[in-house]
């Protein structure tokens, strides 16, 4: 039996392995190491189907653990993130506070903010998408919603933006429960929405085949360059943005 059959599927358990540790770290608010990791599960996801289709050894095997990985890396992480950001929003002394679901409540032992629970939708919302994803051959050249590692980039980018720009607006807004929940709503919405995004899978090179991808791609550079991390949330929308009139000017 060759060997090849087995690397795009070690690279998929790669992911799994930098999710799982994201995972501790996010638990224990280190949520630079944490991304870090993410960082990585999200680049080996690239790989994995990109080695398969090079390699010709894709199998539903590797379809389905490739689900299981981002389920931890791109569902999980994210979910535990906004629930960690919501508890702090809500010691944060200028937040907004909700008296009954922003109390702290001791769970055995363990400090347990009801009202950031709403942060583990995210988590939910992924996977959900994740299962629609397995089921449906349709999105082999565009993505129904917004895709989940995309998603966990958006969310990740928040404390990473409060630890190294420390714009004293933006923290505000962050440690805002309000704005919190909003975009945790958001977040589950894009997801498991119809919007037709594109893939950035190239089937050649040539800019008259691939100009929304090649558009995406230069500004996303230029908007990292100027604004570093506060770029991914501005990348986000523009990769919607890119997609509607893609469609539009498609139809």
């Amino acid at each position: 039996m060759s060997v090849k059959k087995f690397i795009p599927n070690f690279v998929t358990l790669l992911n799994l392995f930098c999710g799982s540790i994201a995972v501790i770290f996010a638990v224990h608010n280190n949520f630079v190491v944490a991304a870090l990791f993410v960082f990585l599960g999200i680049f080996f996801d690239f790989f994995d189907g990109l080695l398969a289709r090079k390699l010709k050894v894709q199998s539903e095997l590797g379809v389905q653990l490739d689900s299981l990985a981002d389920m931890v890396t791109s569902g999980l992480v994210p979910g535990i993130v906004m629930f960690k950001l919501i508890s702090i929003s809500v010691d944060a002394p200028d937040s907004m506070h909700i008296d009954d679901w922003s109390s702290t409540t001791d769970f055995y032992g363990l400090r347990l903010v009801p009202l950031a629970l709403i942060g583990i939708c995210i988590t939910l919302a992924s996977a959900y998408r994740l299962a629609k994803f397995n089921i449906d051959e349709d999105q082999q050249t565009y993505f129904k919603g917004l895709p989940t590692p995309a998603n966990t980039l958006l969310i990740m980018s928040l404390p990473l933006i409060m630890e190294f720009q420390n714009n004293a607006m933006f923290n505000t807004l962050v440690l805002n429960q309000w704005f919190l929940i909003a975009l945790t709503i958001v977040s589950c919405f894009l997801l498991n929405s119809n919007i037709k995004l594109f893939a950035l899978k190239f089937k050649n090179f040539t800019f008259k085949d691939n100009p929304f991808r090649y558009i995406l791609i230069s500004i996303s550079v230029l908007l990292m360059i100027g604004f570093h991390f506060i770029a991914i949330p501005l990348i986000i929308i523009l990769y919607i943005s890119l997609s509607l009139i893609k469609n539009v000017t498609t139809k």
